[in-house]
Order: structure tokens, then sequence, then C-alpha cells
């Protein structure tokens, strides 16, 4: 699940060291690591895409390689704030780009941009990827901002009019990368197909980004070289690869071994272990990442409030805070960023076993003969599902399972890689499983219509705890109608409040990133939203 945009302030703070106060190995000045490769950057990656078209995707790693690959009308700062891509200014009603009604928005586009097979990129790219995009053929993962379109035009090859059916700030999102950000696509190339759900440009993309993916080798790397027609110009480093790599423990060694030059979001059991490698950088930073507990609401044990109510209050969250992930993180109380302007002011579910018992009993469950849970033909047996490779998952998922054990909830333990659990035909997406651990990425603006309105609901978007809730829906779309911080402030608060009441997930935690760095590395920014490769034509090594 995940909609587009947060804003908030990011807490930064960035420690350059050589071995974090271990041992250090001089050097003379100008003099680099004798391990670093120049002109090629190595990102040690746990997760492989299970897409590389936007459209279809729903893996973190499609997110940050799209940023590798392609150009957006607009991107995000490491600090949230949109800034121009393909577009010459980032539309506003101060600058005209938006109507004071809210409902037109006028994009003016750079002449400067071509795909790298040498064709101009042209504001008829951006519309045919919109047609892409509401063609039913297409099985798009979201339609979310799109669908508030009523009409779109291009009076010259660089000007975009998009006008609305009402105002609705997710359209903003829908031209930047993330969420439901889908870049233009090139129409040249993919116009005479019925539709693009197994088209080779999924795989094989055209780029109209800084790099150009020279191959993807499945299970074990992506090759990426500079594109040489980038309309900033070809970017220095001459080389990116990303390593797969699931096992968080591998990815320590390699990082300790120099053969990787980036580790992002280092795991928890890793942090502390980061003052015994030389010649790295830490970046330490609050980001837009928050773990939960994600409810099928559909499922029938689970379709009552009280038995979602009593799995929030039999887990001690802080206990799984302080001993698995040691503290480091910061505990959650909704899906909005917490130094976001839109932030709710909402308690944490109080850890109460006891008063979880009174409600399962209330909800009609009583003991069975091995102390389980039953009503009628039913048993609260249940599945959790996370990805694989993460020690701090299964431990995680352990503790949840002993504490839900002792309130008469047997919970089995199932993961599998991210490219299954997330994919369209993964249990997730077509509502076969019961609870979910995961990592949801948020844009920067606090819309977050996608995750909990019923509109959005599988296949229609990424709406997995099938919530379907009338204060929800209601608040959650006026919310994303009106460009009126205030009134949106107001609006949250009251959706906030119901999600925190139905409980179509337990908000665990907002994570604090180390990002490990090879300290000949320049111009690595980790982002506090979507993704590193914000700017990654600058990068040097």
């Amino acid at each position: 699940m995940s909609a587009g945009g947060r804003i908030g302030l990011v807490l930064a703070l960035v420690i350059a060291i050589s071995g974090c106060g271990g041992p250090q190995t001089p050097r003379s000045h100008g003099e680099r690591n004798a391990w670093t490769v120049p002109g090629v950057v190595r990102l040690g990656e746990n997760e492989e895409p299970d897409n590389l078209n936007l459209m279809f995707a729903h893996t973190a790693a499609t997110d940050e390689i799209s940023g590798l690959l392609f150009s957006f009308i607009l991107r995000y700062d490491a600090r949230g704030n949109y800034v121009p891509d393909l577009a010459t200014q980032v539309p506003t009603t101060r600058n005209g780009g938006i109507s004071a009604d809210g409902k037109r928005i006028v994009v003016h586009l750079r002449r400067n941009a071509v795909w790298s097979d040498g064709a101009a990129l042209t504001a008829g790219d951006w519309l045919f990827t919109y047609h892409a995009v509401e063609n039913p053929a297409n099985n798009v993962k979201t339609r979310y901002g799109w669908d508030a379109i009523a009409s779109v035009s291009a009076p010259n090859p660089y000007t975009l009019v998009i006008m609305l059916k009402r105002p609705n700030v997710a359209v903003l999102g829908i031209l930047a990368m993330g969420g439901a950000g889908y870049p233009p696509m090139p129409a040249h190339l993919l116009a005479k197909l019925p539709n693009l759900n197994s088209a080779s440009f999924n795989e094989h993309p055209l780029s109209s980004g800084p790099y150009l993916l020279a191959a993807w080798n499945h299970g074990s790397s992506l090759d990426f070289t500079p594109n040489p027609r980038y309309f900033r110009g070809a970017p220095h480093v001459k080389e990116v690869i990303w390593k797969i790599i699931p096992d968080v423990n591998t990815l320590f060694n390699q990082l300790a071994t120099h053969e990787i030059d980036v580790y992002p979001n280092v795991s928890p059991n890793g942090i502390r272990r980061l003052g015994s490698i030389t010649g790295i950088a830490v970046d330490r930073r609050l980001i837009a990442d928050w773990r939960h507990l994600g409810i099928n609401c559909s499922r029938p044990q689970l379709s009552d409030v009280r038995v979602r109510r009593a799995i929030a209050e039999a887990v001690d969250w802080k206990r799984i805070n302080d001993t698995v992930f040691h503290g480091i993180d910061a505990l959650a109380a909704s899906d909005i960023f917490p130094q976001s302007w839109a932030a709710p002011a909402l308690p944490p579910y109080r850890y109460d076993p006891d008063d979880a018992k009174r409600l399962l009993a209330q909800a009609g469950w009583t003991p069975g003969p091995d102390g389980i849970l039953r009503k009628g033909p039913l048993a609260l047996r249940l599945t959790i599902y996370a990805t694989t490779g993460h020690q701090e998952n299964t431990e995680s998922q352990l503790l949840i399972q002993s504490m839900l054990r002792g309130v008469g909830i047997d919970v089995m333990i199932r993961n599998y890689p991210g490219s299954y659990l997330f994919a369209m035909d993964g249990p997730l997406y077509t509502g076969k499983y019961d609870l979910e651990w995961s990592i949801e990425t948020n844009g920067p603006d606090p819309d977050n219509s996608g995750s909990w309105n019923a509109a959005f609901i599988p296949p229609r978007g990424a709406n997995t705890s099938w919530l379907d809730d009338p204060i929800v829906n209601a608040t959650s779309a006026a919310a994303a109608a009106t460009f009126d911080v205030a009134k949106r402030k107001r609006l949250y608060q009251q959706e906030e409040e119901r999600i925190r009441a139905v409980v179509p997930a337990v908000f665990f935690s907002w994570r604090m990133n180390y990002t490990a760095m090879n300290s000949d590395l320049k111009n690595y920014v980790p982002a506090a939203f979507i993704g590193d490769t914000w700017n990654a034509w600058a990068w040097r090594i």
C-alpha cells in the first residue's frame, strides 16, 4: 500500500566517519580508499524489482530504480519538496500553474529532453501515459489521482493542460515519482499495443533518465550505464550496480569487505557494528517509512473490530521496538509522518492483554480444548506474512505470535520475497492473508486515500486492508479535495481517529534510517521520502 505524499521536516544528522570511531586508516590528501572502483557505484540492496514499469510495480526497489531510468514531470528533493524535472517550474497558484479554483493545472515542459533512442520527449508522451493508465485493459496498480482528471490536452508539444473534476491534491503527486506517480512513457514505442501488461518495455525500458539499463541478471544484479542523451548531460559515474542481497547479514559483510559502496537502511543489528568498518560515512535521519501490522478486514475471523482491537492490545509493541529494534525507531500512532503539518494527536494502543481477552469474549469467541479461541465453525488461527531475509521480521513475528497465543489466538508465520508478497497476484493484493508485517513508504503529502478509502480496494488500488468504512471514506476524500491546509489538518485528525477506532492496521514505528556509504562517494544524499536516487545524475566516486 503506497499512496502519494506527506510533507514534513526532516530530522537529519549526517555523521562523516571512518569507522564511526573505530580504527581509522590514514589517507593522504586526495587519496581514495584502496577498495574504491573509480566511476563505479555498487549499491547493496535487499530487494529485486518486480517490474520496471511503475504502473505495474509494487516494490520499493522499482521506486528507487525508476529514479535512475526515468525523468518525471516533477521530482522530490531530499526533504520532500517538489522540484522541476521535465517541468520548467512547479505549478502553484502563485505562479499561475494552478488556477484559483484548483481545477486547472498547466505544466510547461523543457524542450531539450529526449528518449535514449533520440526521439523527442514531449507532452504527447505524457498524454499517452494518461490514456494508458485510464485504459481498463491495463492492470494498473492504482489509478488514484489520475481518476480525478476530467480532461487533458496539449496546446503545443511542450505544454500540458490538466482539467480536474474537482480540486485534488493528489494530482501533483502523480506528476512526481512514487505511489501513483508514473513517468511519461514513450508513445512512439508503445502506442500501437492493445495493452502494456506484458510489454517488453516492462523489463527492458527505454530510458529518459540519467542511466540506461545495461543488464538485468535476475536474482543477482541490475547494471546501469550513463545515458549520453540525458538532458542534464551524461552522469560522471560510469556504472551503477544494483546488487541484490536479500540477507541483511550478507549485506553487512559485503559493506565490511568493501564489496558494496552503499548499504541503505542498515538493519538494527548492524547499526552498532558500523564502528568496526573503516572508510565509510554514515547518514542518520528519520524517514517516512512506517512499519505496521496490516490486518485483512475482509477475513471472517477479523471482520469484527473487537477482534482487531484485541490484537492491537494483546501485543507489547514497545517491547518489540526496544528488543528487536534496540529502541532506534520512533513509535508510531498513525500513518502520517510525525513531523508533518498534518500529523494527528493520538495516543498509541495500550498494552492490555486482559482487556484483549474481554473484547474477544464479548465478540463471542470461547476457548477450545487446545486453548485456541473458537466461534461456531471458525477457529482463531491466523497467518502473519513478512518479507524474507530480515532477521528483525522473524524476531518480531515470533514475539507477536507468542503474545497473541497468550490471549487464545494461534498464529503461523509465513514469509516470501517482496517481489511476490507485494505483487498483484501475491497474498496482499489478492486478499489471501490475515496479518502482514511490512514497511510502507510515504510521499511528502499526507493524502492517504489510496491506502484506506474503499474506492481503492484491489484491484482498483492499494487498500490491502480491504477496509470499507464510511467515515474514513468521507474524510479521506474530503481532505484530498481541498488545498486549504487548515481544513485538511482538521480532516486528517478526524480520519486518523476513525482509523485508530476501526483498526485496519497497527502503526508500529517510523524508521530512523542509517545509510552507510563509501566515504569516497560524493553527492549521495539519502532522502526522507520515496527514494535515494532523486539526484543520481550528480553522484561521483
